[in-house]
Formats: C-alpha cells, sequence, structure tokens
C-alpha cells in the first residue's frame, strides 16, 4: 500500500436509511482516505452489493480490497406452503438502494469507479413492461421471485432428469431442483395462463440487478451457464428446450432467458442509467459489471489471494490447488481446473464461470447455516441458551462454543460426540449424492434435554456438514458407498485427472465460527485460509465493478491485489484416527437409511 497518513471520516448520519431496528446493529460506516505525505492522492473506490437469502449488503472497497464502508438490511421470504419460497424484486432493489447510499455517503463521487452485483440465484418474473409477475396461486405480483432453495419443482426435475440429454453432463448428470430449467417448466405446468403466458422476460437474480442498473437485458456467463444450460462455445441447446416441453423459449430466439451473454466483470451497457444512479446514490454513467452468483462472488474474493510468505501448501503453486467453500445459509465449494473434469454428482465443469479461462466445478449443501439455526433453535433448552447468552454478552454461538470447552474436560472438543452423530440431509442432498429424498438423522439421543445436550447436537451438526462437504473435495463422489480409504483412493484419481487440491478458503458468515473453521481443517486435514476481509462476498462483487471500470487488466489481476488473507488455521493431525472412525459411522448412515426405505417399499 502507499505511504503516507492515514485519515479516518466517520459518517454519523448515514444510519438514517435503515429501519430503527437495525440502527443499533450495525457499525458507523467508514471512509477511508488515503493521503501522500506531500500531496492529496485521489483513492479509487468500487461498490460491491450482495443480495444474499435474508439479507442485502453493500461495501465500499478501495483497491487494495479494503472495506471502508459497510451496511446491511433485512429482506423478505415468503414460505406460502412448504417448499415454496418467494421474495420481492421490488423489495430487493429497495433495499440495495438503501444500503449503497448508504456506504458511499460522504464520498467524492468521482472516486468511485465502478459497481458490481452479486446474488442468490433465484428465479425473477416480469411481464413485458418490466412489471413484477406473480409465481404463485395467489396472484400477489409482488412475490415475483422463486428463491434458489424453493423446491416446488420436484417432479419436474425428475422428468428432466429422466431425459438424460447430453446438457446435463454439465451438472454431474443430474440436474438439481434448484437450477431454473424445473421452475421454469413448473411456471408453464401450474400457473400457464396467469404468469407462464404474460412473461417477458425471466431473470437470474444477479442478472436482473444489473438490468435495473443498465436499462440492459444482456446476461452473465456465470448464471445461465451454471443454473441454465448455456455453455460458453455452443451457447443454447435447442434439443434440451424442445425435449422437456419449454420450446416457446426457443420460439423467440431465447429473448425471454436471454441472448446477450457477458462474461463476468465486463461492462454492461453504458453504465448506470439516470433513473438507477439517482436511486443507488451513484453517480451516472459508472462503470456496471456484469454479476456473478453470490457464491461465486465469494470464491473471487478469497481464492486469487496471494499467499507468499505463510508456508501454504499452495503457495508457488496454480490456483487450481485451492478450494474456495462459502458457507453461509447453504455452502457452495468451488474448485477450477485448466482443463474440464466431468464429476458424477458435482455441477460442472462450467467453463470460465467464475474465473476467466478456468473450468469450474461447484459441489455444496442446500442447508448449512440454515441446518445448524434449525437444530439449535428447535432444542427445548434453545430459551436456556438465550438468556444465557444474553447475561454473558455474546452471541448464542460464541456461547456454545464456550460452553463445549467446559464440558469437554481432558477430551479435545471434537470427540464429544464420540456416540452422537448426525446425517445433516435436512433438506435434502445437492451433491455429491444428488438426492432431494435423503432426509437428516442423529443416532445417539437420550433423555437429557439440558444445555449440555443441546451443545454436544450443535457440534454433532457442525461435524456432519464437515464431513458432507469435505466429500467433494477429498472424493468428490460417494455414490458408491465408499469407506474413508476409498475417499483416498477417488482423491488420488481426481489428481491424476487434474485435480491436487492441497488448500481451503473459507468465507461466508460461518467463517467467523472458530469451531466451525477449526472442525473443517481437521475432518479435512488440509489448512483453512480466512480473508482478511471477513466480507469476501462484498470484496469479489467489488473486483467485478473494478475490472468494469478499466483500472484492472482481467478478474485475475484485480483478484490478487485485491484478496488479501488473514488466519490460517492448520488441522491437527492428531485426531485424524477418531474422525476417521467417526467418519465410517457417517457413511453407514446414509447406507442405512437407504436401506429403510427399501425395505419400507417393499410391503
Amino acid at each position: 500500500m502507499p505511504k503516507g497518513e492515514d485519515r479516518m471520516l466517520r459518517q454519523t448520519d448515514t444510519q438514517d436509511f435503515l429501519p430503527a431496528a437495525l440502527r443499533q446493529t450495525l457499525p458507523t460506516p467508514k471512509v477511508l482516505l488515503k493521503m501522500d505525505s506531500k500531496k492529496q492522492t485521489p483513492v479509487k473506490y468500487y461498490v460491491g452489493i450482495d443480495v444474499g437469502s435474508a439479507s442485502v449488503r453493500a461495501a465500499l472497497v478501495d483497491g487494495f480490497g479494503t472495506v471502508v464502508a459497510h451496511a446491511d438490511q433485512p429482506i423478505q421470504i415468503w414460505e406460502p406452503q412448504p417448499d415454496h419460497y418467494e421474495q420481492s424484486s421490488a423489495d430487493i432493489w429497495a433495499a440495495c438502494c438503501s444500503v449503497t447510499k448508504k456506504v458511499v455517503c460522504g464520498v467524492d463521487a468521482s472516486q468511485i469507479r465502478g459497481v458490481g452485483f452479486d446474488a442468490t440465484c433465484s428465479l425473477v418474473v416480469v411481464d413485458k413492461q418490466f412489471q413484477p409477475l406473480a409465481v404463485n396461486c395467489e396472484g400477489q405480483n409482488y412475490r415475483n421471485v422463486i428463491m434458489w432453495m424453493d423446491h416446488r419443482a420436484v417432479s419436474q426435475v425428475e422428468r428432466i432428469n429422466a431425459t438424460q440429454h447430453r446438457v446435463l453432463s454439465y451438472v454431474g448428470g443430474v440436474m438439481s431442483v434448484e437450477m431454473q430449467p424445473p421452475k421454469l417448466l413448473w411456471l408453464k405446468e401450474n400457473l400457464q395462463e396467469s404468469c407462464w403466458e404474460k412473461a417477458g422476460y425471466f431473470f437470474d437474480l444477479p442478472d436482473f440487478l444489473s438490468w435495473k442498473a443498465t436499462g440492459v437485458t444482456a446476461r452473465s456467463l456465470c448464471t445461465v451457464v451454471c443454473k441454465w444450460t448455456y455453455t460458453s462455445d455452443g451457447g443454447w441447446d435447442d434439443s434440451f428446450w424442445k425435449m422437456i416441453g419449454l420450446e416457446d423459449l426457443v420460439k423467440d430466439k431465447y429473448e425471454k432467458i436471454g441472448n446477450h451473454v457477458l462474461s463476468p466483470g465486463e461492462s454492461v451497457g453504458k453504465g448506470l442509467t439516470p433513473e438507477a444512479a439517482k436511486d443507488l446514490g451513484l453517480p451516472e454513467g459508472i462503470a456496471v459489471a456484469a454479476s456473478l452468483i453470490d457464491a461465486h462472488a465469494g470464491g473471487l474474493g478469497v481464492i486469487g489471494a496471494d499467499v507468499k510468505g505463510h508456508n501454504l501448501p499452495c503457495e508457488n503453486q496454480p490456483i487450481t490447488a485451492r478450494v474456495a467453500m462459502i458457507c453461509g445459509t447453504s455452502s457452495c465449494h468451488m474448485g477450477v481446473s485448466e482443463t474440464p473434469i466431468f464429476v458424477p454428482g458435482v455441477w460442472g465443469p462450467y467453463f470460465s464461470a467464475m474465473v476467466p479461462g478456468l473450468w469450474l466445478n461447484e459441489g455444496g449443501q442446500s442447508a448449512t447455516g440454515k441446518l445448524i439455526d434449525h437444530v439449535v433453535q428447535g432444542h427445548v433448552a434453545f430459551p436456556e441458551l438465550q438468556s444465557k447468552a444474553a447475561a454473558s454478552a455474546h452471541s448464542i454461538y460464541t456461547y456454545l462454543n464456550s460452553h463445549l470447552d467446559l464440558i469437554k474436560k481432558s477430551l479435545p472438543v471434537g470427540f464429544l460426540t464420540v456416540d452422537l452423530h448426525v446425517w445433516p440431509d435436512f433438506h435434502g442432498n445437492r451433491s455429491p449424492l444428488t438426492d432431494l429424498t435423503l432426509k437428516g438423522m442423529v443416532v445417539g439421543l437420550t433423555l437429557s434435554r439440558g444445555l449440555d445436550e443441546l451443545a454436544l447436537i450443535y457440534l454433532a451438526t457442525i461435524q456432519a456438514i464437515a464431513f458432507l462437504i469435505t466429500m467433494p473435495v477429498t472424493g468428490w463422489k460417494l455414490s458408491r458407498g465408499h469407506t474413508p480409504a476409498g475417499t483416498r483412493h477417488i482423491l488420488e484419481t481426481m489428481q491424476a485427472a487434474g485435480h491436487h487440491i492441497n488448500t481451503l478458503f473459507l468465507c461466508g458468515g460461518l467463517s467467523k465460527n472458530p469451531l466451525f473453521v477449526q472442525t473443517h481443517a481437521d475432518i479435512t486435514g488440509k489448512p483453512v485460509v480466512l480473508s482478511k476481509e471477513v466480507e469476501s462476498v462484498l470484496v469479489g462483487a467489488a473486483i467485478l465493478g473494478a475490472c468494469a471500470s478499466g483500472d484492472f487488466v482481467s478478474i485475475q489481476e484485480a483478484m490478487a491485489k485485491m484478496g488479501k488473507i488473514g488466519r490460517v488455521v492448520q488441522p491437527n493431525h492428531q485426531h485424524k484416527r477418531f474422525y476417521d472412525k467417526k467418519y465410517e459411522v457417517f457413511l453407514k448412515l446414509v447406507e442405512h437409511q437407504r436401506e429403510y426405505r427399501s425395505i419400507m417399499n417393499s410391503f
């Protein structure tokens, strides 16, 4: 960083944009100006806007990847019936505008060079005049977003997978219900008159945001490749859409789902429109980048960081030695390769979907942070936990971590679950088993109902998530029911095929939980690198804006300069034998669940 003095300006009036309930929880936004000792050098800033499942966040980020101002605001989720999750694009955009105005308040507009968006891969539906169109039977037009975690289209995705069409080879052989084709088919079959026939455009949420900002309906290569079956070399496959009954999309040359595709970070149109600039509090005409899915933005924010001097196994090795794990409400882990690797049960390979020029494989789980919340908050001792955590002025998870330290006595914390085991598929399995019908399992419960038992089930859940997330990292596939030795064999096979993964880069809300991080290091046996900036997803979004502005030659250059690593968590190899044995039990759980299902299906 350039030498000179740092002057901190605090903006105390910017919280007026948020509801009163949020004002006490948000830090005062900060604006950092770099001043040379001889002359003032204007700092270049970039705005990153991230739309997560339950909130919208924005950050002002400088060219060194430092988050100098940050704000967030909740957004609403509707659950009109089981497995149906909906949002409002108007509510989301209003929140984007609110938080962005907060982080740029008091900043010289000439220093803001670009803006980048990322968002969940939810489906936004608008009519031919770009007005919201209901995705529900109630006809509530403002609820025009089918969320990524919505599982209403189970029947549709089963029929799509039964086609065994060639495009499915790019999603691990089995399409997820969380992708867009089954949701589109559900809309046609269930809301044909009220929605399907009136629809003018179907957007992935990240592309909807770039359209709102620029007025240009271009789509990001990231969204259409990862969630819509587009390929970077062949484009849309007419035969697929005709085969699954969505030939309507082919007739209008894919205008409704996108026939103009841009690479992530590429500048969209002529930048911010006057209307969007006013809404966001940003200068008219500044560069707007083609967007990313939120997990991919997190990957962009961490996976390319310079690791020199940290004695990591990935030092002096290509970026393909790394996996980015983005852990929040759900989890995604991203591995890149120079050549395409087709892995059953794991999404991809996707060319240039995250890092230009590299192929991406993507694994993950639909419920991680959401699962931990579900298990903890549903326990009978949760009110006691809330009360004690509040009295100690700690979060409930900090308190639980401390409580585990108290009850472990002379044992390592992880060993407390020697007879308590969890299979974490409470919302089905996204990868590597790609089985929506799998259910959660808990083995080892007693009649005890106290805080000790709550702490133990919390720990066992974190371990289960680490075991499941580890599958795509260390084995990429478990459909054959391999033991740990077999998993290591698969890793060797994957390495021979081109994957050489030796370091995990972790970001997202769960990266703030030290127990979650250490457990992942111990179970995978690999070092976990945490970003210097906790808000890595926002840094990734800002990297897009920086590239769109032209201030960096490439995404790779921006990743290296704006991504900074912080703490490195090393695995405790002395615990390896315990976790190997626990992993054997873990694999038995899913094997037994399938046996139970087979027995019950035979009556």
